[in-house]
Formats: structure tokens, sequence, C-alpha cells
């Protein structure tokens, strides 16, 4: 005999067809091609992912309407798009120019298959104690950083692309809470930037790994990581390296050419 195994219910079975769905389209592959939106969602005010939430933003244009950039002026959060909780997750979404400060992550974020078109001040900012996750995805003219990291957790970052910007990632170098951070970037295609990632030596040193990614354009092999004197005093930090050392900023499998 057989022993009877319960049903799903419509609603459930509707439920698990529609996860499976989405989980299908959400590309976190390395792509090096920005999508392009159906259509625009102008927001009036930030958009909260409240914590360990999910939100598919169904690669549609996500911008705000009056527009929150002011060129390179720092924001707050109420100039971001999205605005995440602890533990939220937000995927399949294009930023578009119209916005100060892109998606603020307060504690632990995942961001998966996240493009910016014309980053403003900064695409994301990491605020809070807790891992931040980038999985695929990219970013393009940003005058200063893509990637500001605040709070005093780790960055993890996969798969990633980055066009014609000043830093892909910037452990903040004059913040009034200064922390140890650590980061880690795999498979990125970075083209045209000033520098890969920006870190501290000092205030317990950071740490940094970049591995297995192409480095192309105007960054070439000396590009990879600027170390700094960071303060918490507000002040420009000081500039003290401009190639890994090792220890700060550790690299294995960069490419320049081939890629």
């Amino acid at each position: 005999m057989f022993s009877k195994q319960p049903r799903l219910s419509t609603l459930a079975l509707f439920t698990a067809m529609i996860s499976i769905a989405l989980a299908a389209v959400t590309n976190t592959n390395l792509q090096t091609t920005f999508p392009t939106a159906s259509s625009t969602t102008n927001l009036a005010a930030v958009q909260t992912i409240l914590a360990n939430e999910t939100f598919d933003g169904e690669m549609l244009q996500w911008d705000r309407s009056p527009s929150t950039c002011n060129e390179q002026a720092e924001g707050a959060d109420a100039d971001a798009v999205f605005l995440l909780f602890d533990g939220a997750t937000l995927s399949n979404a294009i930023i578009g120019p119209n916005n100060g400060e892109g998606i603020h992550c307060l504690r632990a974020c995942t961001l998966n298959n996240i493009w910016w078109t014309d980053v403003c001040e900064d695409a994301v900012t990491f605020k809070g104690n807790g891992t931040g996750t980038v999985n695929g995805g990219g970013a393009r003219k940003a005058e200063d950083k893509v990637m500001q990291h605040n709070g005093p957790g780790n960055v993890v970052v996969r798969n990633f692309y980055a066009q014609d910007v000043g830093k892909v990632y910037r452990s903040c170098g004059n913040c009034e809470a200064q922390f140890a951070r650590n980061s880690r970037f795999e498979n990125l295609f970075v083209e045209d930037a000033g520098v890969v990632v920006g870190v501290n030596g000092n205030l317990g040193a950071d740490t940094t790994f970049i591995s297995d990614s192409c480095v192309k354009g105007s960054v070439g092999a000396k590009g990879i990581c600027n170390l700094y004197e960071g303060n918490d005093n507000g002040g420009e930090p000081t500039k003290t390296a401009g190639v890994p050392d090792g220890v700060t900023c550790a690299t294995s499998g960069i490419r320049t050419t081939d890629c």
C-alpha cells in the first residue's frame, strides 16, 4: 500500500511556480552588457525592504522623481532608491541616474543582478555590521565610488562589471566611527577605472582580496589597490601606496589582457 501524499493547495502551487520562475531569471553570472529596461518606476520616496524580506525588481528601471542627485555631495538614506534592513535581498533591478545614493544597506544584505546606469554620489553604501553580498550586476559612469563601505562588517562581491568609474570599492577613509573592514572580490571585469579598491592600512588595518579578475583600460596592472591612512576627523585621507602590499591588499589571478 502506498501512503497518501498531501496535496499542495492551488495557492501554494502557484506560489511555488512563481518562486521557481523568478529564480530562473536572476542571472548572477558575470555579464558585460548593460540590460535595457522596458519601463521606469519613479519613486517619490525611498523604497524600504524590511528585515529578511525579498524584493524582485523585475528588471525594470527604478529611480527617484524629483531627482535626489546632488553631484558628489554626501546624501542620506532619504536620497536612496532602496533602503534595505538586516537580511533583506534585492534582485533584478536597474537603478536609474536621478538619485543621489542608489542603495543603502543598514546591516547585512544581498544584491542579486543589480545594475546602475549612471552613478551619482555612490551606487551602494554598506552602513552597519553584517555582510553585504553583491552577486552579478554592474555599474558605470561613477565619478567617484561605486561601493562605499562605512560599517564594521564585510563586503563580498562576485561576478561584477564596472565601466568608467573612479573606484569600484572604498573603505571609508574619514568616517566618525572607524573600523577594520574586510572585503573580497572574485571574477570582476573592470574597464577604465581610477582604481579597483581603496582601503585603509591603519585603524586596525583593512583586508581585501581580489582574485581571478580582469582589469583593463586606464587602470592597468598598477591600479588594483590604493592604500590610505584613514582618519575619524573628516579630513581627506592620505594615500600611502598605489600597489597591493600583500597584507592589507592581496591579489591572485589578475589579468590585464586576454580577458
